[in-house]
């Protein structure tokens, strides 16, 4: 870790006279910080006044990758070098400035970790696991699992390539960070968007409890439901099969991000919150228990076609499975039902506590 002479913890703590007590103990070593004021700039080098130590020399390739630095200086100004050479063979110490700025860009990100400062970076890239940004020059890294939950990607089965998809989509824009983690030495910060970390959060969590009712705003519509924010830092998903009692394929015609809507807590579980909206409706298979029985004759609409068959409803939120068996092939199912309309079967399983029911044909063949 670079040695910064100022911060050296010596004698006297306290004392306005540390600084100088400080800088007549002990020389600069290599990899210090030291400052001073330019004696000279010629052509191919810089001298820098450390007294009472000696004089400092940017020269050579130091000199080289700091010239657009180097243009700027004058006689007089005070510059902050790192020592690479605590004396050369020509009694000068070595000084680079480049490597000075490098090691003050690397302790201003630990003041950022420690003080939790917020930075805005731009998204360079993605990948598979998160977001490449850079900082004062630096390369940094944010995981996917440090985005903030409306960034982060919305993906019912995990498949990569579909997050990285997702994350592509953040290329090019700007986005409010923490530094979590500085390496020096692999040259890598670990970037964070959460604003809250697991404590807060938890907290958050546990004033809910099963069955509170609570309005939200939907802040995401994917194929598998909706994420409704319930204040802030906190975002809890209503699934697509909790969204109502009827089939739902696209809960993009049903929600607009930014809608208000009124959900139930239905699990809190490992920092997370599930939530539904059918289960502030009533419960149509409650009504259905005392309507309904095996071997019933109901005319059903065909809703919906899946490798075991037809889904079909005989009142809205009552649903069953006719079995492909019934027919043959998927194909003679097709044939003799068609999407949308209207048929006669007969009730072969009916139990509504479980709301499980199959069907079978009841039309004449």
């Amino acid at each position: 870790m670079t040695k910064i002479i100022e911060e050296k913890n010596l004698i006297l703590p306290d004392s306005p006279m540390k600084e100088l007590v400080e800088r007549t103990l002990r020389a600069p070593e290599t990899e210090d910080l030291v400052e001073g004021p330019v004696m000279a700039v010629e052509k191919a080098a810089v001298y820098v006044d450390l007294a009472p130590f000696g004089i400092g020399i940017i020269y050579g390739i130091e000199y080289m990758n700091a010239r657009d630095v180097i243009k700027k200086i004058n006689l007089g100004d005070v510059v902050k070098a790192k020592v690479v050479e605590k004396e050369n063979e020509d009694g000068y110490i070595e000084l680079s400035l480049k490597e000075a700025r490098q090691a003050l860009i690397w302790n201003e990100a630990e003041t950022a970790i420690r003080d939790k400062r917020v930075i805005e970076v731009q998204v360079k890239e993605a990948n598979k696991g998160g977001l490449i940004m850079e900082w004062q020059g630096i390369q940094g890294f944010l995981p996917a699992s440090q985005l903030k939950t409306e960034h982060y990607p919305r993906v019912e089965d995990g498949d990569k390539e579909k997050i990285l998809r997702e994350l592509k989509k953040l290329v090019g824009t700007r986005i409010s960070v923490t530094i979590i983690s500085a390496s020096p030495k692999e040259n890598k910060l670990i970037f964070s968007e959460k604003d809250l970390d697991q404590k807060d959060k938890q907290e958050i969590i546990e004033k809910y409890t099963l069955g509170d009712e609570i309005d939200g705003t939907v802040t995401g519509i994917v194929d598998f439901g909706v994420f409704v924010k319930i204040e802030e830092g906190l975002e809890g998903l209503v699934h697509i099969s909790e969204i109502d009692w009827g089939l739902v394929e696209d809960p993009k015609s049903l929600f607009k991000v930014g809608e208000r809507v009124r959900v139930k807590v239905i699990e809190v579980k490992d920092g997370k919150i599930s939530l539904s909206i059918k289960a502030l409706k009533e419960n149509p298979w409650k009504s259905a228990e005392h309507k309904y029985k095996k071997e019933d004759v109901v005319d059903g609409v065909v809703i919906k076609f899946n490798r075991h068959g037809a889904l079909v409803s005989i009142e809205e939120g009552v649903a069953g499975l006719v079995h492909v068996s019934e027919f043959g092939s998927d194909e003679k199912l097709r044939e003799k039902l068609e999407l949308g309309k209207t048929y006669k079967f007969t009730i072969t399983l009916f139990d509504p506590k479980e709301q499980r029911m199959t069907l079978s044909s009841a039309e004449k063949k």
